[in-house]
């Protein structure tokens, strides 16, 4: 058989796919992209049959029992079933769930990234499904930047995508600023992905350039590898959870020393002047200046003080934070201080100056003022009508306390009660902290139903699963943030019986009387054509020219737009120029750093401006005499999330198979902890073991632990014996307003593991019964 390429487009980039007698024999980059990002050779190992899902598969005690015998979910053995009975025992288990207990005892909110494409989005696939049969309980806000996303609205009157792409631009760094305060680093691995794909990887390049212009960049964070060694950064190597207190301090140094732009706060804030009360102490008689703010982040005062000395100097200075600091306890606060800051110098909407938020994440500023100024077409999801949706970290809450009550952004509300989940194209056992404790609570609805192509976590805690394919056995269009457009088209047949999330749920639908209404009566390629028409039509709405479908699908290479497209002005740009002609979304119409909307929600862990908060778990609380180590959990630089863990990338970085754990040598040295050995690392909510690396570039008292090892609990000896840090982590809401995920709030102890390591089985396929 004669060798095929074609293009296939991935959250992490476009790639010339090329197979040969069933099997892909390479991955390449494709042009123009010149900084390809190598995750794309994991798809070398894609069609693994050591991990993919072959067949429809029930477990065992669920096929004999049926709904509510699920206390063997994630132990017992599975049994291999035909399609027709698969897809029967999933329609029976809905219907009954419906009919038994409402709508809104179904969670659909299906969390997790997929793969790229505008059809074969499996949350898009899965909502049209549920809402066809009146509704199912979801989810808002994300795992990324939920704190973010419900702070900001109160505070710039913004979503989440104008928050994170209406700020600042890489290119007008380089050309106008003078001094980046980078909290948290801007992390370049973080960059290699996209939402939707990305055509070109910029970001190296922009960021080169920034530094080649003599932009001064200083990274206030634990690690300094959260900065790319040719960006000459100045190192300050605080203690985690600790912005705040130091951009409260700042504040504090800008206002006594006279670098306040009065005329900006007066026309473009509110609330200044309660805010300037708290952090001079006069509310408080605490005053959070730089004497203050060194035991709590660290640093020594003169430290601080040639930070704040740099800041006032600075002509045209950029702070930036990246979205990890806000995934921890009060993770709202330093976003919000971050934004008064910024306005307290008169800088937001500045080119190259201000405040960007989501810093180093998702190509953030790469195509801020490139990207297309259209909507894209997609796979309609219809409407649903239930109102019960919860924070999307709130998971486990919800399945242990149902009818239990909760706050978000000033609602007061109660969780449902679930029977029945149905989750495609995501791993709640990669997103979510403290899993042994969220194991514990996916015990208790009636019935689990996966789609999905690996036997990943939330596969074998499932009772019934769907193997689904890949991107790379399929056609779609992708297109992302960026100026970019591909036809992704197969490149490799189906893996074994897997079907597409389209075909399962058209499936189901039919045995429920709703397949032609969620089919429409188009196939595959019939709705690949429907979305590039509304594209096309939306592009030609802003004089935009999108090839036919025949000409844009047999191209094989990426349509890029980029010439067609005028760059965007920022909204924070307009709001400078006239604040009265183009106010924000806010009650006010300008920068809230006093809300009066979040202090009458009347929260204590979030007050009504930005303020400094005792943590339960960081290196200043109480706790940190018995887990003395701070745990971060960065995003894998080898793949996205947990995707893929099986492929060549990510166990290139693997050490005897497990994930690798880097601390400093000091801190290894007092545990007796060699460079390359095996380690466990532990608290009250769980262990897991690792291989120790030591690194001079970690703050002592602080350890790393990437997110992405899939799942492998060892009950016999109560560990997770793969790497995965979210047994560790706590799983509280970040505050009463957000209630986002506090996965950086990790207090640990790391110890020699002197026993026989137990073999990582994630990448075994599970024990299989007969019928």
């Amino acid at each position: 058989m004669s060798a095929n390429t074609t293009m296939v487009g991935t959250h992490w980039g476009h790639y010339r796919v090329t197979s040969e007698d069933g099997r892909i024999v390479d991955v390449a980059g494709s042009p123009p992209d010149g900084d390809p990002s190598q995750i794309g050779q994991s798809l070398l190992d894609a069609m693994d049959p050591g991990c993919r899902v072959a067949r429809p598969a029930v477990r065992k005690g669920y096929l004999e029992g049926g709904p509510g015998h699920q206390s063997g979910r994630g132990t017992e053995p599975f049994v291999e079933v035909s399609w027709e009975q698969a897809t029967d025992l999933a329609a029976r288990a809905i219907s009954e769930t419906i009919e038994k207990h409402g709508n809104a005892s179904i969670f659909g909110g299906s969390y997790g990234w997929a793969s790229a494409g505008r059809f074969h989005h499996a949350q898009s696939q899965i909502h049209r499904f549920l809402n066809l049969l009146g509704g199912y309980t979801g989810s808002v806000n994300t795992y990324s930047g939920a704190a973010c996303e419900v702070i900001m609205k109160r505070v710039l009157g913004t979503d989440y995508g104008t928050t994170m792409n209406g700020l600042v631009d890489h290119e007008d760094i380089a050309r106008h600023c003078d001094l980046q305060l980078a909290f948290g680093g801007v992390c370049l691995h973080n960059n290699q992905v996209v939402p939707g794909g990305v055509g070109e990887h910029r970001d190296r390049e922009h960021l080169m350039q920034a530094a080649e212009a003599g932009v001064e960049m200083v990274n206030i964070g634990p690690n300094r590898g959260d900065m790319p060694d040719f960006a000459k950064a100045h190192w300050l190597p605080v203690r985690p959870s600790s912005d705040a207190a130091i951009l409260l301090a700042l504040a504090h140094a800008v206002e006594t020393r006279g670098r306040v732009d009065r005329d900006y706060l007066a026309s473009h804030t509110v609330g200044y002047e309660r805010f300037r009360a708290y952090f001079l102490g006069e509310t408080d008689g605490v005053v959070k200046d730089l004497a203050w703010a060194s035991p709590l982040c660290g640093l020594a005062v003169e430290k601080l003080d040639w930070l704040a000395e740099k800041l006032i100097k600075a002509r045209r200075p950029l702070i930036t934070l990246s979205l990890a600091i806000q995934r921890a306890e009060h993770g709202e606060q330093p976003y919000w201080m971050g934004v008064a800051l910024a306005a307290m110098l008169g800088t937001p909407g500045l080119p190259g100056g201000g405040i960007g938020l989501g810093w180093g994440n998702n190509g953030r500023g790469i195509y801020n003022r490139l990207g297309v100024p259209f909507k894209w077409g997609s796979f309609p999801q219809g409407r649903n009508p239930m109102k019960t949706a919860i924070p999307v970290a709130r998971i486990t809450e919800m399945l242990e306390n149902p009818g239990g009550a909760y706050t978000y952004d000033g609602e007061d509300r109660h969780f449902p009660d679930i029977k029945l989940i149905f989750w495609a194209g995501g791993n709640p056992f990669h997103h979510h902290q403290d899993l042994n404790r969220m194991r514990a609570a996916w015990r208790k609805p009636e019935t689990i139903i996966v789609n999905e192509n690996a036997w990943t976590a939330t596969a074998r805690h499932a009772d019934i699963v769907f193997p689904v394919i890949s991107q790379l056995e399929r056609n779609d269009i992708v297109c992302g943030r960026d100026n970019y457009l591909l036809a992704s088209k197969q490149a490799i047949a189906p893996y074994a019986d897997a079907r597409s999330d389209y075909e399962i749920f058209s499936g189901i639908a039919g045995l429920l009387g709703k397949q032609e209404e969620f089919t429409e009566g188009r196939d595959e390629m019939a709705w690949l054509r429907v979305i590039h028409a509304d594209s096309r039509r939306n592009a030609a709405a802003v004089g935009i020219e999108i090839p036919e479908f025949e000409s844009f699908w047999h191209q094989n290479a990426p349509l890029c737009l980029e010439d067609q497209i005028e760059p965007n002005r920022f909204f924070i740009e307009d709001f400078r120029k006239d604040p009265e002609a183009h106010p924000l979304a806010t009650p006010s119409g300008k920068i809230e750093i006093y809300s009066e909307t979040i202090a009458g929600f009347g929260y204590e862990d979030c007050p009504g401006h930005p303020v400094w908060l005792e943590k339960q778990e960081w290196l200043g609380s109480e706790r940190s005499q018995r887990f003395p180590i701070h745990l971060l959990s960065p995003q894998p630089r080898n793949k996205l999330h947990s995707q893929l863990d099986f492929g060549r990338h990510s166990k290139a970085d693997k050490v005897d198979g497990r994930e690798v754990a880097r601390l400093n040598p000091d801190d290894a040295t007092a545990r007796g902890i060699a460079d390359g050995s095996l380690v466990r690392l532990y608290n009250g909510r769980g262990a897991c073991l690792a291989i120790a690396r030591h690194d001079d570039g970690l703050k002592p008292g602080v350890a790393t632990l990437p997110t992405g090892a899939w799942y492998d609990p060892d009950d016999d000896l109560g560990i997770e014996r793969h790497g995965n840090p979210n047994v560790l982590s706590l799983d509280v809401g970040t505050s009463s307003l957000a209630q986002g995920p506090s996965a950086q709030s990790c207090l640990v102890e790391i110890e020699p593991h002197g026993e026989d390591a137990p073999e990582v089985m994630s990448f075994t396929l599970p024990t299989m019964a007969a019928e």
